[in-house]
């Protein structure tokens, strides 16, 4: 293998890599809410209970520092992508523009999680606020997910989006729709794991009638949509990706994998509600979902970005007339 094939092969996986530790680090702070870790520091950011390395934590105190040195680990390797990028592709690259708003998304990631502690959005505070912190907090996470993968994806050599060439506005919206679907979903789900942790249930029965109770705290109240929501999502995912599978076959590579996610997806809810929600259960829910989100920018990216395709009439139309644009040639 040469030299310049070597070369042009490490910067995806370095990217790739980012978007690796960045989905470690979203699972550290899922450790940190399912454990109630997030007061594990005090109020007190960036430093821990008033030291900058904790000498003698506790269990909480480990987690929460454990997940901000993750975070400090990130911010020096999206640096590092940042600068790789502007350095080796030229002036308006895809993946120029994708490194950098992977720096962008992890300071505003970093401050949103110093306000979660500041205004003690943590532990367990269950007020309304609490929902739009971790709303905002997590719609921020999805674009800290998207952004390096993007990065890898463009820089392995992927063509962006064709704005300019596609059938209709359609492809745009059904995209869009996806990964609005997508981030409605999630932040169902956030909302019901968190009232999972503030008011977890000993059976199933019991976890039912808590959630129909006409006392029922909002947190518990909102849990019972996420798996309706769940399932809609699903089905709608599942339609798109098989959908522009049929119609244009080279998209199979992407679609597969994808489909294969939410069906993991699936199963993973489903045991997670049966299982009572255990903190290593919310875990692998939190990382396939994760991985769906990641898997479905990438499927989105690669619809728009192929030519546009017309209708079988107009194609065979096409085809068959001359190059002056006249009547069908007709050969003797």
């Amino acid at each position: 293998m040469s030299q310049s094939t070597l070369a042009s092969r490490r910067f995806p996986r370095y990217a790739w890599a980012v978007a690796a530790l960045n989905v470690a680090v979203v699972l550290g702070g899922a450790v940190v809410r399912a454990t109630g870790s997030g007061a594990g520091c005090g109020n007190n950011w960036p430093r821990c209970n008033g030291e900058i390395i904790p000498t003698s934590p506790g269990v909480h105190t480990a987690i929460e520092f454990t997940h901000r040195a993750m975070t400090g680990a990130d911010v020096a390797m999206v640096a590092v992508l940042v600068v790789w990028a502007f350095r080796r592709f030229a002036r308006r690259h895809p993946a120029r523009l994708a490194s950098a708003l992977s720096a962008v998304f992890l300071i505003s990631e970093a401050l949103i999680g110093a306000g979660l502690v500041l205004f003690d959005q943590v532990g367990q505070n269950a007020s309304p606020s609490r929902a739009w912190w971790l709303s905002g907090h997590f719609l921020n996470t999805l674009a800290l997910l998207a952004f390096p993968a993007l990065t890898a994806w463009w820089g392995a050599g992927h063509a962006p989006p064709r704005w300019k060439n596609y059938t209709g506005p359609a492809a745009i919206i059904a995209a869009a729709l996806s990964l609005a679907a997508m981030a409605f979903l999630g932040i169902s789900g956030v909302i019901a794991a968190l009232g999972d942790t503030l008011y977890p249930s000993a059976t199933l029965s019991a976890g039912l009638a808590q959630d129909f109770a006409p006392t029922a705290n909002f947190w518990v109240r909102l849990r019972l949509f996420h798996p309706v929501i769940a399932a809609a999502v699903a089905a709608w995912l599942a339609w798109y990706a098989i959908s522009n599978m049929v119609r244009r076959p080279v998209l199979r590579p992407r679609a597969v994998p994808l489909l294969a996610l939410i069906a993991a997806q699936i199963i993973a809810g489903v045991a997670n509600l049966l299982l009572l929600a255990p903190v290593w259960m919310q875990i692998v829910h939190l990382l396939l979902a994760d991985l769906v989100w990641i898997s479905l920018v990438i499927f989105c990216v690669e619809v728009l970005s192929l030519p546009a395709t017309r209708p079988m009439g107009e194609t065979l139309a096409a085809n068959t007339i001359g190059t002056t644009g006249g009547a069908p040639e007709c050969k003797s």
